[in-house]
This record gives structure tokens, sequence and C-alpha cells, in this order.
């Protein structure tokens, strides 16, 4: 495959130590996410594995390389949230503004669907006030370009940094939200030539 080419597969858990590598400078240098250690290795593969069991952990490729990765969770654990999923991207810092972020979220709202998932929520810190070294609004105003809109804010609610941080939820609906909707399937339930005919559009 040519060296520019960007292709999606599902991620392995020996994908671990690529995607901490990427994730360790959110943590060590930017308020995007409100974890303050970064995790070691055998953490962040379960985290991995505990996510893998019933959704999408996508990674993007590029040259040999991994260059991000997006994944979904649980909404909330009861079981009427069964047709909502929390999202989360991720990409290295040199891959930033190439439109990776679109292609990852466009195959996990695609695999989402076919697990009959409805409603994505996005989790996101954001500037109390203007931005700054840390933070700026830059993924809120991502997610809202991509059919995002927003639902909630917690005012003040994260500290890094030695500054006070918020925090908004972001909507969006992909499914019908029929009377009665189908059961949501696991990720691994989803059939092989589906997951792959989806990443490859994706």
């Amino acid at each position: 495959m040519d060296a520019n080419t960007l292709y999606l597969r599902p991620a392995s858990l020996s994908d671990a130590p690529a995607l901490r590598a990427i994730y360790a400078p959110y943590v060590e240098k930017t308020a995007i996410t409100f974890e303050c250690t970064v995790p070691d290795v055998e953490a962040f593969a379960a985290r991995m594995r505990a996510t893998l069991r019933r959704y999408p952990y996508l990674v993007a490729v590029r040259g040999g390389e991994i260059v991000g990765y997006a994944y979904a969770g649980a909404f909330g654990e009861r079981a009427a949230y069964a047709w909502a999923a929390e999202v989360s991207i991720y990409l290295r810092e040199d891959q930033r503004r190439q439109g990776i972020g679109r292609r990852l979220y466009a195959a996990l709202e695609a695999l989402l669907r076919a697990q009959h998932v409805q409603t994505l929520y996005a989790c996101i810190a954001y500037p109390d006030g203007a931005d700054d070294v840390h933070l700026t609004k830059n993924s809120a105003q991502f997610h809202a370009h991509i059919g995002y809109r927003l639902v909630g804010e917690f005012s003040r609610c994260g500290y890094k940094f030695g500054t006070w941080y918020s925090m908004v939820w972001m909507e969006k609906h992909i499914g019908a939200h029929e009377a009665v909707p189908q059961p949501v399937l696991p990720f691994p339930e989803l059939a092989p030539e589906a997951v792959r005919s989806i990443l490859h559009e994706g």
C-alpha cells in the first residue's frame, strides 16, 4: 500500500504502546483530557480490552505508523442507556488538520449505526473564557462541524495546570429512534465483512 495512503482498521491490544504514545502529550501538555497522569501500557491495554468487548476501537494507519485513533464507550451503565454511546478521538501531534479525524469519526459512526446505536455524545474540555496554551475551543468547533450540537455545560469543573476549566456535552443523533428500537449488537458480533466494508469506505 502507498506510504501516503491512510487506512483504518480495528485496534488490537498490541497497539497499546503506540496509542499510549499518542495519548501521552494530551495528558502532559494539554487540558483536552482531565487525566493528569499517563497510564502505563498495561493499564492502557486494559482500557482497550474493556472497550472492545462491546464497542469499536479504531486506528488510522499511514506509512506503517498509527497516526490517530477513535473509540466509543458506554454513555451510562443503566440498561436504558444502551442505545447511546460516548465517543473519543486522539490524533498524533503532527497529524492534525489533515482530515484524519473526520475519517475516523465517519467510520466509527457507521459501525455504531450498524450496532443499532441511536445517539452519540462527546464530553469535551472547554476553556472558561479565552483560549489558552493548554486548551482551545477547537474540539467543540470540530464536533459542531460534523453535526454535533451543544446540549450542556459544566462550569469550572476541572482544575489542571493551575487553571479552572469547564466541560461541555455535545450530541449527535445517528438513528431514527423508532418506537421499538432493535437491540444493540456488541461490536464483536458484527459480520467481519461488514466491518471491512465500512472501514474501507470510511
